[in-house]
């Protein structure tokens, strides 16, 4: 009887961001936090 097994290795390597592309994930964040802030104000609370 054979017994036929497979292993997978996964490596992830992260991704060196630049200094323009992490000041765009910083101005996104800000957009998302106002957006929420903003859409929390009208929301109506029962």
């Amino acid at each position: 009887m054979t017994l036929n097994m497979l292993f997978f290795t996964i490596t992830i390597k992260m991704k060196k961001m630049t200094a323009e592309e992490c000041l765009q994930q910083e101005r996104i964040h800000k957009l998302r936090e106002e957006h929420l802030n903003n859409a929390m104000k009208h929301r109506p609370f029962f």
